[in-house]
């Protein structure tokens, strides 16, 4: 775990365990349940891209640490709500939102850019596609499992700007590798995605689409 960006990917993968822990518990999951679905939303990325770029066995099965980091979160969020419960106010309701916002978004750029770095590092002489398709998997990848096992519609198919702000901080982390050091670039790809998904969900940007027809009767 010596990897320059571990400092980097701890702050995602609790990010996205956390907001795994925070869906679990309003479908009503118990503490097994927040695990899986905190574990699936923190690791589920980052073992796709494993399997993509041909490493085998995924890191997290070779060094449990992240794995177990995703676990302790979603068990101590899950204890602080259940040893202080409290009733489900409409401000309480409005920060477990801004919250999952925030965990969602801090995770999807912090993976993004640990997604396009990791696929450079092992195919160094590959296209530009490899390492944004990467990428885009290993930012979403977890969210999108989370979102599957929770039986919601995944957030990557209908929030605002959700892959596209990863394709940004990918295309941002390409650039930025060219004069700067990998973790600076690192830094900048994360914030750059995080920006742009908080901006997205404030001014409620989104691709067109067709209204879902009502169903029949």
């Amino acid at each position: 775990m010596s990897d320059p960006f571990l400092a980097v990917e701890f702050i995602g993968v609790v990010a996205f365990a956390l907001s795994g822990a925070i869906i679990a518990i309003r479908k009503g999951m118990d503490l097994f349940g927040v695990n899986i679905l905190g574990l699936s939303a923190a690791v589920g990325g980052g073992c796709l891209r494993d399997i993509v770029l041909g490493i085998s066995p995924p890191q997290m099965l070779r060094d449990p640490t992240f794995a177990l980091i995703a676990i302790g979160t979603s068990t101590l969020f899950f204890a602080v709500q259940y040893f202080h419960p409290r009733q489900p106010s409409e401000k309480r309701r409005n920060l477990y939102r801004q919250i999952l916002l925030y965990t969602d978004a801090i995770g999807l750029g912090v993976f993004t850019a640990s997604g396009v770095a990791t696929a450079m590092r092992a195919y160094p002489e590959g296209s530009v596609f490899l390492p944004i398709f990467v990428a885009l998997l290993t930012g979403t990848g977890g969210g999108v499992l989370r979102d599957i096992m929770a039986g919601e519609l995944p957030n990557v198919l209908v929030k605002h700007i959700y892959a596209v702000a990863a394709l940004i901080g990918a295309c941002v982390y390409l650039i930025m590798i060219g004069f700067l050091p990998a973790a600076t670039a690192t830094l900048v790809s994360t914030a750059v995605t995080v920006a742009i998904r908080g901006l997205a969900s404030h001014y409620k940007w989104n691709f067109p689409r067709i209204p879902a027809a009502p169903p029949h009767a």
